[in-house]
């Protein structure tokens, strides 16, 4: 029996469950929300409690615990405790299959701790990779031909709306019993951690921020976040995911390179949402979904997902700056963001977190460091071009008193430029410049003047010989008509 074990654990189809059954047979705020947020809770806490449980029903140091959330977790065992951790797991295993209607799978890979770091992750993912393609054969798997036991789905959802949902947010410890290996509770148990924003050595870290109701008793629904927006009444989802993560945690050379990567990233995210949602021109206008090992989700104002985007890859920028400046290559030192804002006020949240969850694989599959938003995919460098064209935009509609019919005729170039034939090229900028100038016309006001040719510089580019409509435009012209609605 060798000295040392490595034990990696995973939770398979989180965003199955996270969208399975959200709303239905369902009404008033609980419907999507407080299910969405208990249900996205219990798997990020499950990643955190399960390894610290196992550590402690086998009387085993914390400092075993290599890296936990996001997902999955890492430990180093005596050789010794292979078979108790297997029984641990394999009795989780089966309560999350049920709690989840089979939707959650915990998986595990153990290997020895000897040999190259490489040869080592090579063998724990293809154990990994052989129970993921083979869910029937695990221990903890269901037989096939035999019934599925399946808690009763009502239990299940009142367990994730009514025991996690609000009740984590505001408590200060979560436990975990044997007797339901699976689940964690808010409160005390025969073990528990306590729950905290910053770092601390036997404590969890969680960013669980929700804006407050208007009664502050509370957290608001979406309704309340929409009509707290400027401008239009309207509420979103904002996902972020970091680029090529795994590509940066498969190059690493040791294990003692990979934990200290994996928990860098977990904090960040964990802590920034937290500190970054907490801030004045946040704290009533979002509410936090998960934080993970290298992804996040917040729901919230139209207005706020916007600036907090933007502020979230401001600092992602300066962190991966400081601390991945060791490491070659691009890899894990940007993020992508996509943002889904809901057709109508009482739109399902777990509708739009799933179309921004499509918006940021179609941003992911066609550039990195990039943004979705309102239709476009734009570089992070043209969104700063795109807010300032839009401050151009509203102050034409609030100081000059332009109609805001004006926005739809702008907009209305870049249908034509989309349809536009080889025989229009070259009477496009002509055509341009006289519709422009009939939209903008009026006032000779200096001021009026300087702005019109800014927003004619910012349309089409600053060095173009021909008209070549910009994407972050049509971003701005779009942003531009939610701030002047009412």
């Amino acid at each position: 029996m060798p000295e040392q074990i490595l034990l990696q654990g995973k939770i398979l189809g989180t965003e199955e469950f996270l969208l399975a059954s959200s709303a239905e047979g369902r009404s008033g705020r609980s419907a999507g929300e407080d299910l969405l947020a208990g249900r996205s809770q219990w798997i990020t806490l499950l990643c955190e409690v399960l390894p610290r449980a196992l550590l402690a029903e086998l009387g085993l140091a914390r400092i075993l615990l290599g890296s936990s959330g996001g997902g999955q977790f890492l430990l180093v065992l005596p050789g010794e405790a292979r078979d108790a951790a297997e029984t641990f797991l394999t009795a989780a295993a089966r309560q999350v299959a049920d709690l989840s209607s089979g939707y959650a799978r915990l998986i595990w890979g153990v290997t020895d701790n000897l040999d190259d770091w490489a040869v080592i992750r090579r063998r724990i993912n293809d154990e990994l990779q052989g129970k993921r393609n083979a869910p029937l054969a695990e221990p903890g798997g269901t037989s096939a031909f035999q019934p599925f036991s399946r808690t009763n789905h009502s239990d299940a959802d009142a367990y994730f709306a009514k025991e996690l949902g609000a009740k984590v947010r505001e408590a200060s410890r979560i436990a975990w019993s044997p007797e339901n290996p699976a689940r964690v509770t808010p409160g005390e148990g025969k073990h528990s951690w306590s729950l905290s924003s910053n770092l601390s050595p036997d404590g969890i870290m969680l960013a669980r921020h929700a804006a407050p109701s208007d009664d502050g008793k509370t957290s608001a629904p979406v309704q309340t976040l929409a009509r707290r927006s400027q401008g239009r009444s309207i509420w979103g989802v904002l996902r972020g995911d970091v680029d090529n993560f795994g590509l940066r945690l498969r190059r690493v050379h040791s294990i003692e390179e990979h934990v200290p990567l994996s928990v860098l990233f977990k904090q960040f995210f964990a802590g920034e949402m937290e500190v970054l949602c907490s801030m004045p021109e946040f704290w009533r206008k979002v509410s936090i979904i998960y934080s993970g090992g290298d992804d996040f989700a917040v729901y919230g104002s139209w207005d706020a997902l916007i600036a907090l985007a933007r502020e979230v890859q401001r600092l992602f920028h300066r962190f991966t700056e400081e601390n991945l400046k060791e490491y070659p290559g691009a890899e894990g030192k940007t993020i992508s963001m996509a943002i889904a804002l809901a057709p109508e006020t009482y739109y399902p949240l777990a509708a739009v977190y799933e179309e921004a969850g499509r918006n940021l694989d179609l941003a992911k599959s066609a550039d990195k460091d990039c943004i979705y938003l309102l239709g476009r995919i734009l570089e992070w460098r043209h969104l700063s071009d795109a807010a300032e064209l839009k401050d151009t935009v509203t102050r034409l509609i609030h100081d000059f008193r332009m109609s805001r019919q004006f926005l739809y005729q702008l907009r209305s170039f870049y249908r034509q430029e989309a349809y536009a034939g080889p025989a229009i090229q070259t009477q496009r900028t002509w055509r341009f410049q006289r519709r422009f100038n009939r939209i903008l016309s009026g006032t000779r006001d200096r001021e009026f003047q300087k702005l019109r040719t800014h927003l004619i510089s910012e349309l089409v580019g600053r060095k173009s010989a021909e008209v070549k409509l910009r994407p972050a435009g049509l971003v701005a012209l779009e942003w531009a008509r939610l701030v002047t609605e009412v």
